[in-house]
């Protein structure tokens, strides 16, 4: 009797050792198992940011290169305006002139 209770013993130490090691296996899958979703996280958090920077450069340089259109545009369009309505801006600045003249003659007049 005392045989087998002995081998009960051993057996109940057998299972406990075993189940310990299960357990510590367990925690150690499950800190491995964390560590690789943090630095799994942590590349996409990383790659999320280059996208978006990516993102912010390409806008900024596409906001640059319609600015510097748009400045061009209007560019042409002055020197069209200048160019086509010469006369109208020359006799406007001589009737202003002659509008100023008179002023200051009637002004040394009085």
């Amino acid at each position: 009797m005392k045989q087998i209770i002995e081998e009960v013993l051993r057996a109940e130490e057998k299972v406990a050792a075993m189940l310990k090691q299960a357990r510590d296996k367990a925690s150690e899958i499950g800190r491995s198992t964390d560590k690789d979703i943090l630095e799994r996280m942590n590349d996409g958090r990383q790659k999320a940011i280059e996208t978006v920077r990516a993102a912010v450069e390409d806008a900024k340089k596409e906001t640059e290169r319609i600015r510097q259109e748009k400045l061009e545009q209007a560019d042409k369009e002055k020197d069209t305006l200048l160019n086509n309505n010469g006369d109208v801006i020359n006799n406007l600045v001589d009737t202003i002139c002659k509008m100023i003249l008179n002023t200051e003659c009637d002004k040394d007049a009085k």
